[in-house]
């Protein structure tokens, strides 16, 4: 885990608030009871935080459970000493059974043919091979039908080297528990469960609640529910803010590279989408583009912080660089910068404040795949 106040080798990072991370995932433990379990999502690297690092936080706050999206991201898990237990969130292809075994990764488990390769190897190891059934209660993506709940198993539960671990599904409007469609969801998911036990099988962990329905739908909390991006202080939608407040935990900054002071008329940046009015203008470059996860479409429509203040962006924002302008304004004076002068992206400064949420509206999509985006270059500081 970095634990320097910032990177020696570059001047644009993500900051990491571990004590923010801390307290939301003490948060979401709040919402259940003593019996029932936390699964903390860390699929994305962590939603672009950092797997690892946020793992050793969340097991000390109380995680029960890890989930993962790839079988490499669980196998990076445990290498990285992680021993709680880990879901992969779907079925990988047969090759990945090797991995599973050695590495103790649970997969999501829905088609047969997966589920007899996964015993039968599991059973030539001496091993037992966990699983955890997905059901598809009407999203659609993955899962056994939820009709057919009985038959799958049936099909599956004779072979030795399998154990059903779980039973889960996963919610299309959760951010709407009062909707036809997430009820219908809900009815249909209860209904399989029961069907399960009455034919005798067991369907070991039952979970269902995303982070919208952790929040909002405590009546489907089960045995466990699912965590993801409200760990990370972000709210997957605007219902979820008053109910369960949360802290941001990933700040962008970087420190000024280069000024100067370009002529009136003078463009800055590739095809010259802003050109220096007849204020007197200093154009600072920032060492952070698109390659970073800042997204190419906000170019002229963005600011940043400076001294509590809101700067604007300007030009297009290039693949590893952006350049921010500082205007001369006698009405709000503002010191011009220089360079190693620390700017803010994403977080706070003083009582001025920019969101993820604000820079994912701006471009038209949700803060959590900004959030991925800003992940996946910048070095991680955690603090």
């Amino acid at each position: 885990m970095q634990t320097l106040s910032e990177p020696p080798t570059r001047w644009a990072w993500a900051e990491i608030n571990t004590g923010a991370l801390r307290r939301n995932t003490r948060a979401f433990k709040s919402l259940i009871g003593a019996r029932q379990r936390l699964c903390c999502v860390v699929k994305a690297d962590a939603y672009g935080h950092g797997a690892a690092s946020c793992a050793k936080v969340m097991h000390a706050a109380g995680a029960d459970m890890f989930a993962v999206a790839t079988v490499l991201e669980g196998v990076a898990l445990r290498e990285a000493g992680q021993k709680l237990p880990i879901l992969l969130l779907s079925e990988p292809p047969a090759g990945a059974i090797d991995a599973l075994l050695e590495f103790d990764i649970m997969p999501s488990v829905y088609s047969p043919e997966f589920a007899w390769a996964y015993g039968e190897r599991a059973a030539s190891l001496g091993k037992v091979g966990k699983y955890h059934m997905a059901i598809n209660t009407g999203m659609n993506r993955i899962g056994v039908h939820y009709t057919e709940v009985v038959d799958f198993r049936r099909s599956v539960d004779f072979h030795a080297g399998l154990q059903c671990d779980g039973t889960f599904t996963h919610f299309a409007t959760a951010d709407e528990p009062d909707g036809w469609d997430h009820q219908l969801q809900c009815k249909r998911f209860s209904e399989a469960v029961a069907c399960l036990r009455d034919a005798g099988f067991d369907p070991g962990i039952v979970h269902c609640d995303n982070t919208p329905g952790s929040i909002l739908n405590p009546a489907m909390h089960f045995d466990m529910i699912r965590a993801g991006i409200g760990l990370y202080g972000l709210q997957p939608c605007e219902r979820t803010r008053a109910v369960l407040p949360l802290e941001p935990v990933m700040s962008i900054k970087a420190r000024v590279t280069h000024t100067c002071h370009p002529a009136m008329g003078e463009g800055v940046g590739y095809g010259f989408t802003y050109r220096v009015p007849r204020t007197r203008v200093e154009i600072c470059t920032l060492p952070i583009g698109y390659a970073d996860g800042l997204p190419r479409v906000l170019s002229n429509r963005m600011e940043v912080l400076f001294n509590g203040r809101r700067m604007r962006q300007v030009g297009n924002i290039c693949m590893d660089q952006c350049m921010v302008a500082i205007s001369e304004n006698p009405m709000h004076p503002v010191p011009e910068a220089e360079v190693g002068d620390l700017m803010t992206i994403v977080g706070r400064d003083g009582d001025a404040q920019i969101t993820l949420d604000e820079l994912a509206s701006m471009c038209q999509t949700i803060n959590y795949e900004l959030a991925c985006g800003f992940g996946m270059r910048l070095e991680k500081i955690y603090v």
